[in-house]
Order: structure tokens, then sequence, then C-alpha cells
């Protein structure tokens, strides 16, 4: 399949994607107009075989670019000969064919990355050229090298001659900006690999890390910054970030980035850039409304949409075998336990919409024997990365984490991803399952509705045209379940000692950002080394968070105090008498009072036996009423303990052992004493 031309440009996207079409036919003559003439639209779903237009200047095609009419005939023999695969290779564009610079094709092929992927070969002739870009393919084609590469050619670096004579050397000249600080890191890693040789020099800006060094290294000088929207704007408010300069920008995972939510801070950046800089947004989803809103800041872009061919669904990656499973939320951990011990099985991510949720099965996880880390907006920033170092490296091989590692992550060898909880639309279910299946590998994503969801699973399915509208009802125990996903039929809720061999997520340092806003290292398992029964740590003090407070401690020392008084009936105690017989000055007289006058008025006769049943129920040797009223014989003043609770219990003596009129008063005094 091969896309109609209008112009050069048109020409030379449609030529660089040749080689993977399945099939070929002649294009219609190439038709050159002047710069902003007519626009066009560049596409290569099975759908547009005709070109929709939107503006765009004619591009000239770089000279180190094969003849299209060249590369066409050799693929066409290719099919004619029904060796398409040999001739493939030999017809397929390298990066140096498209005029990159030596030093960048040089760093790509040590990483084994010598020929583009059809995104990166449609976007490359336009994206040199200076030209504005929306770019849309699928999960997992490349899309960061895509603007990548031409974000390292355009810009000076300081080995370059004309770096001196630069209006402001040193200050920022191109603006990357990612919705969430862990494709923030990747995507400036992925430049970092490829700018090394150049010697361009590339700053992550996001927040949860101390200022400090971000803003040393923009006084040193860089050239391109990549970044979340609030850091960003934070380093512009406070005069260390200049983007005067930043004649690219790229907004990346556009549709999500133009979002409401980002909205307002996309402006305010659009706004700190020169007027004439080059603009591209790239997604692996872009809505009409999105794309209309993004032409506000763009001049005359191109829409580039490298979707597949006619056999493949216009929205998934056909790599990726889609499992729905109508399945209980009380089964859910134990059907996701054997679900996990499917033979060759890899690294694994479980998807949940709510940060509880996230934490939640991460513990139920590691209680049944896997090695899992949490990852969601709660946690702190140095427990986010640990967790994500941890799976990078193997140390967990299941990640559970909210959609903030839904867009663009990108990990190698994760051969499984399930969708614990239905998606809230169809583009969440794009990116979550995008996650698997990369870089042409394949995957596996299984999804989980519950009763509840399917109305919301019924909605993703007709958009995007899975077919599966009724999910099977699935439980732990359902033998497609097992023959599905190849799962062992032994195998129970819980992992057999002799396969946990991960080193787990304690085995990963956690580093020690200088984090900012107070969020620890709480929630799930992400934080170092907790457990359920463990406390978290990365808090905002650096201490346990369910340390004793003030009323905790205040009650502890009350309980310190007691522990240390004498507990045998000889020791004195503070109300008991002293050594020479003397009463102490009594705390709360009125808590005896009641125990005081049922003493008096009873008969002398029964003074001792009382005291002594007294004594009994008490637990107090003897009796005597307070000072300053008439005793029954007894020189010890009662025993209490602190605040009057003594009393009660006195009193509750002489209930217990008087008769009629005496247990009546002592009752109702006790009663309105309370």
């Amino acid at each position: 399949m091969t896309n109609q031309r209008r112009g050069a440009a048109t020409e030379d996207l449609r030529s660089a994607h040749i080689a993977g079409a399945s099939s070929a036919r002649s294009p219609p003559p190439a038709t050159a107009g002047p710069i902003g003439s007519d626009p066009i639209f560049v596409s290569t779903t099975s759908q547009d075989q005709s070109v929709e237009t939107t503006p765009l200047p004619a591009v000239a095609p770089p000279a180190a670019v094969e003849s299209p009419a060249a590369v066409e005939s050799i693929h066409e023999a290719a099919v004619a000969d029904g060796d398409e695969s040999s001739v493939a290779a030999a017809a397929e564009p390298t990066f140096a064919d498209f005029g990159v610079h030596p030093d960048i094709v040089a760093a790509l092929a040590e990483h084994g990355i010598v020929h583009p992927f059809p995104i990166q070969a449609m976007t490359l002739p336009v994206a040199l050229g200076g030209h504005d870009i929306i770019g849309q393919a699928k999960t997992g084609t490349g899309k960061t090298l895509g603007f990548g590469v031409p974000i390292l050619q355009r810009v000076v670096s300081p080995t370059d001659e004309g770096f001196t004579s630069l209006v402001k050397p040193g200050l920022p000249q191109a603006l990357a900006v990612a919705p969430t600080r862990e494709l923030a890191v990747q995507v400036a890693g992925d430049l970092e690999r490829v700018a090394g040789r150049r010697g361009v020099r590339v700053l992550t800006v996001y927040g949860g890390r101390a200022y400090e060094p971000q803003v040393e290294a923009l006084k040193r000088g860089v050239e391109v910054v990549v970044g979340t929207p609030g850091r960003l704007i934070d380093l512009a408010k406070q005069g260390h970030l200049n983007l005067s300069q930043a004649r690219t920008v790229v907004l990346d995972e556009a549709d999500e980035m133009l979002d409401l939510g980002f909205l307002p801070d996309v402006e305010t950046l659009m706004a700190l850039t020169p007027a004439g800089r080059q603009t591209m947004l790239f997604s692996a989803t872009m809505p009409g409304a999105i794309v209309a809103l993004a032409r506000r800041y763009m001049t005359q872009p191109t829409h580039i949409r490298a979707m597949g061919d006619e056999t493949e669904n216009a929205h998934t990656v056909k790599a990726i075998e889609q499992l729905i499973y109508r399945s209980h939320a009380m089964d859910k951990v134990e059907l996701l336990a054997r679900v996990l011990q499917a033979k060759d099985r890899g690294l694994t991510l479980i998807f949940t919409r709510t940060k509880r949720a996230a934490a939640r099965v991460a513990d139920d996880l590691a209680e049944r024997g896997f090695a899992s880390a949490a990852i969601h907006g709660d946690l702190g920033q140095g427990a986010r990365e640990q967790a994500l170092r941890a799976f990078r490296n193997g140390k967990v091989d299941v990640l559970v984490a909210t959609d903030v590692a839904a867009r663009g992550i990108d990990v190698e060898n994760v051969t499984h991803v399930v969708n614990y909880q239905c998606p809230e639309d169809e583009k969440t279910y794009v990116h979550r399952i995008g996650r698997t299946g990369r870089a042409g590998n394949t995957g596996i994503a299984i999804t989980l509705v519950d009763w509840e969801d399917m109305p919301r699973w019924s909605l993703i399915d007709r958009q995007l045209d899975l077919g599966i509208p009724e999910p099977v009802e699935t439980y732990s125990s359902s033998d497609h379940l097992y023959n599905d996903l190849n799962i062992p039929t032994d195998v129970t809720g819980y992992l057999a000692k002799a396969k946990q061999t991960r080193a787990g997520l304690d085995a990963e340092v956690l580093e020690d950002l200088g984090e900012t806003g107070g969020r620890g290292g709480k929630g799930g398992r992400a934080g170092h080394g907790s457990g359920r029964g463990e406390s978290r740590s990365g808090d905002r003090n650096g201490a346990d968070r369910r340390g004793r407070g003030r009323h905790d401690r205040d009650r502890g020392d009350k309980r310190d105090k007691h522990e240390k008084a004498p507990a045998d009936g000889n020791s004195t105690m503070e109300g008991s008498s002293d050594s020479a017989g003397r009463p102490r000055r009594q705390r709360n007289r009125r808590r005896v009072s009641g125990a005081a006058r049922a003493a008096e008025g009873s008969a002398s006769s029964d003074s001792a036996p009382r005291a002594s049943a007294g004594a009994e129920v008490s637990g107090v040797a003897e009796i005597t009423a307070p000072s300053g009223m008439p005793s029954s014989g007894s020189t010890s003043r009662p025993r209490r303990r602190r605040r009057g609770r003594s009393g009660d219990s006195a009193g509750g003596g002489l209930v217990t052992s008087s008769e009629g009129g005496a247990a009546a008063e002592g009752t109702s005094s006790d009663t309105t004493l309370r």
C-alpha cells in the first residue's frame, strides 16, 4: 500500500515507508508548488488512499536521499520476484540517507539503530526542514527519535564553529515537554545517548528533585531542556530558565498536554518562546478536537500518520495479543496470581485506576511471594524512581502502576500488561497496552472487566473496533484461562518458594534526590524496604509517620509513670498516709465523700468488717475517712490511683459490704459525683 503524493515532500515521506508496506502501486506524478501553496496530509492507513489536506509548505528532499522512483522500482521488483524480505533490507533507507549529522548516525549505530521506523522516516524530511509537524503513530514505534534526531541536528553545540556567534550562547535552543516525570527522564536519556558525540548538553527538569542542581546546570549552559510543565514554569518565573532562544518546541504525548489540565501551562510556556519557532506534536492518540486546538500554536503543520496497513487494527499494534475477561472483584487477585505464573512470562505491568488500589495490589502480590513494587502519584520521587529502576533491572518483575506509567514508558522485555481495572476510555486503553509489544517484539495484554464496568468497556470496544463487546466470564479456576495463557494446571494462588528468585525492591538503592513538596515514599511497597508492617521511608521529615503524636506521647508518659509506681500494698502512694501516720493532702476529696458518709452512717461494730470487705474488693489494705471527718477507728487513708479512681473502688467496696440504707446512700452519692 502506498500513498498518493502532492509535492516532493510527500514523495519522500512515502518512499521512506514503502519498504514496510505489503504491496505497492505506482503513484501519480509529483507536482511541487511554492512554499505554503497547497496543504497536504500524509497518512499510511488503509483508508487514506486519497490525501486529505492541511496547510504545509513544500519541502525539498535532502540531497543524500535516494530518488523515490528508484526506491519504488526496487521494491516492486522484490515483490515480483517473491523475495521481498531480502531486497527490502537493501532498499530500506538509513538515517544517513536523510542527511543526518554523522556523529548522530554513529551514536545511533552504537546502540544498534541503523534503519528508521516508519514514523521516523516520514518525519525526518519535514522536521529537518524546520516545518511544524503533528506526528501520530502507534505505541512503541519510535516517536521519540522522530523528534529527537531533528532537535539534535538543528541545535548548535559548543563544538560547532558558529556557537560563539550566537546571540546568547548557552541558553536553551530546544524545549521538549512531557506530561509525567518518568516520561521526561526517559526522553532525556534517549537524547543524551544520541547527543554524546555531538557534545550537545541535555538537561532534565522536573519536580520532586532539588532546585539547586537544575539551576546550576542552567547557569553553566545547555542546548536542550526536557521537563514537565510545573517545574519549567517555576524556573522561568524565578529567572533561571530563559526560553527566548528556544526555536524548537516539542510536546510529547500532545493529546495529554493539550488536555484541560495542562492547557494553561502549555500556553504559558509557548508565550516564553520565540514567535517563529518550530513546533512538533507527537502522540499515539490524536483526537480531532486536539488537532484543531494544536493549530493555534502552529504554522502550516503537516499531520503525519503512520498507523499500519489494511491488515491491522487502525488503533492497536498487531503484535499485541489482547485478551478480555469479565471477572469478579473478589477473585481478581487470585486470578492475577495465576496469570503471573504463566510459562515464559517476563516483566509484567499491572495498571489500576486509583493510587490506593495500586498500593493494595502490590502488597497482596508481595504476600503471595511475587517480587512486586508500586508506582503512583502519592510516592515521593525517590521511591518512584527506585521502583522503576528495580523493574528495569529485573529486581522486581511485577510493577503495579496507575496511569502515571501508561504514557511513553519504554521498558525492555515487558511481555504482559494487565488492566486490573477497566481503563477510563479508549485512549487510556491504547497507551496502557502499548507498554508491551514495542519495537517489533510481541506481547500479551489482559483486561479484567468487572460487572459494573461493562458499559465503559462497551464504549472502548466500539471506539477501537476490537470486536469483543461481551467478554467471557472468567474465574481463577476457569479452564480457558489456563489454556489461553499457558498456565500450568498445578499452580496455586501463591508462588512456590523455589521460584522466588528475584532480589526484590529492597535490593535497589533509594536515591536521595533532595526531594521537594513533602511527599514521601508512602503507599504500597515502594518505600525503601517497607512492607505492610514496616515504617514508610522518604517522608517529609525522614521519620516514621506512624510514630506517636502529642496525644500518644502524653498517653505513653502516663502509662510509663503508672508502670514505675510501686505495686505492693505496703508501699505509699499519693493520697495515702506516711510513716508518721499523718494523712497527706488529698488531691480530689470529692471522690471518696460518698463512701465516707456511708461509713459514718453505719454501725461502729460493722466498720471493721466493711473496711475488710472493701479492701478485698478494691485491693486496698485499710479504708479511713478523709481528714476532718469522724473516723471509724482506722489510722490509714485509702490508697488511690491517679485522678481519684481508687475512691470509686473504695465506694464500691462499701456498697458491696453494706446493707440497706448504707448501700443506697453510697450508690446514690457515687452516681451523682460521676
